[in-house]
């Protein structure tokens, strides 16, 4: 046999192998997305048997509050219990590709879960049937000790897994095999999806640190939670004043337009004692940003921050804080000039 018919019989074995353990971490992989998905549907199935079916029949809730509580869960559970179906049978990419079509029903469920929550609270506080009703259904030895609040959160959990999963088997599937491309089109869907329930996610946490920091503050009437805001980043920077005054220590907060100077208020003050007196407020659209010192491995740096009546000196003795708040407000007043 020459050498050229031993590499070309070398390099089948290759890809042979190559497809042999594309196929053991796909049938891995596959194994494991049917096992997880059983016992995902074993805890959709606690609140869909022990608490929709039931407050449906029984009328302890509203319907419009039931609808707010559980969302369309009910459909969750049919789409779930029809892919377990297909990867049973091994189909694993019309199966896939069919569940794709139900994925907006996790976002929508996703994005109404805080106020779920919230109603969930509220009917618990001055529903007492509901409340008894509640206790005994988590009673139950199916439950296992876990709370309705507890399950509540379990498509949010889940669609992170299916992120993983479909993208496990992505990776060992043949390129060139029928399945492929149904997989690649599950894998994008979810990724939309779970980029969708990122951005609710975050969007959400902005809300809650900017009305954080709205209680924090006193002093000059500023609305802090404004539609189309983000919170960026606080600190204590040294504010160098223009006279040869003492340096003055200040917190600072940076926003996506905004950003604020204030002090700490009197530590014996009866109310505000815990809280900042906001001293100013400087619209970035009008800012001027520039590092004076602190481009070295230098200790500290200075900034200027220009407006059309007053320039900012801000000092920090650490490098690296000077430099991110350097970024982060050059960032921010270029993003709104753009």
């Amino acid at each position: 046999m020459s050498d050229l018919s031993l590499l070309f019989l070398a390099g089948a074995n290759t890809v042979e192998e190559q497809r042999a353990r594309w196929e053991r971490k796909r049938s891995r992989t596959a194994k494991e997305l049917l096992e997880t998905e059983h016992k995902y549907l074993e805890q959709l199935d606690l609140v869909v048997t022990f608490f929709v079916t039931i407050l449906k029949a029984k009328g302890t809730l509203k319907p419009a509050v039931l609808e707010t509580i559980f969302g369309p869960l009910e459909s969750i559970y049919s789409a779930s219990h029809v892919l377990a179906l297909h990867l049973e049978r091994g189909n694993l990419g019309p199966g896939l590709e069919n569940f794709c079509q139900d994925l907006e029903l996790y976002g929508h469920y996703i994005e109404n879960l805080e106020q779920a929550n919230k109603t969930l609270k509220e009917q618990l506080r001055k529903n007492k049937s509901f409340r008894r009703f509640k206790k005994l259904q988590e009673a139950r030895p199916q439950f296992q000790g876990r709370r309705l609040e507890d399950l509540l959160p379990l498509p949010l959990q889940r669609l992170h897994q299916y992120k993983h999963f479909l993208r496990d088997l992505l990776e060992n599937t043949n390129p060139d095999g029928p399945e492929y491309q149904k997989l690649a089109r599950a894998v994008k869907s979810v990724s939309e999806v779970s980029q969708w329930v990122q951005d609710i996610i975050h969007k959400r946490e902005n809300s809650l640190q900017l009305l954080r920091i709205q209680k924090l503050l006193k002093g000059q009437k500023i609305q802090i939670l404004t539609p189309g805001r983000w919170y960026i980043r606080k600190g204590w920077l040294l504010v160098v004043p223009s006279k040869g005054e003492v340096l003055k220590r200040r917190m600072f907060f940076l926003f996506s337009d905004i950003f604020i100077s204030a002090k700490p208020c009197h530590p014996l003050h009866p109310l505000n004692s815990n809280k900042l007196a906001c001293q100013a407020v400087y619209p970035l659209h009008q800012c001027i940003v520039d590092k004076v010192f602190g481009h070295t491995q230098s200790q500290g740096g200075l900034l200027s921050l220009s407006f059309p009546n007053k320039t900012l000196l801000l000092m920090s003795s650490d490098q690296q804080d000077i430099d991110d708040w350097y970024q982060g407000l050059a960032a921010a007043v270029r993003q709104l000039k753009a």
